[in-house]
């Protein structure tokens, strides 16, 4: 669906500052490897939610001791987050309708 992978990130750093390599190793983890974040969407995705001031990012050092990017869900993007699982949900009970009916 379109913007779930905005909300899944989003979702993701309310846990706190997170590079994107563990973002989506935390999503894959959590969903026991049902979803697998493809760095060709997960990177375009944090720099579009950078751009609409949802999440900052910060250069730091991981744990290997390399340089990433460090991001951080903004009070905008709590706000967002909040709008996008409210119409998520909407969105999964109506669809939970259609398929439980039985005509």
């Amino acid at each position: 669906m379109p913007g779930t992978l905005d909300m899944l990130v989003l979702k993701t750093l309310t846990r706190g500052h997170l590079h994107g390599y563990a973002i989506a190793q935390l999503i894959a983890q959590i969903t026991e490897d049902v979803l697998c974040i493809e760095e060709g969407s997960l990177y375009p995705a944090l720099q579009r939610l950078e751009l609409n001031g949802w999440i900052d990012g910060e250069w730091g050092t991981t744990a290997n001791n390399r340089r990433a990017r460090f991001y951080r869900l903004t009070p905008a993007g709590r706000k967002h987050l909040t709008k996008e699982s409210g119409r998520y949900k909407n969105l999964t009970h109506a669809i939970a309708r259609v398929m439980a009916f039985t005509g």
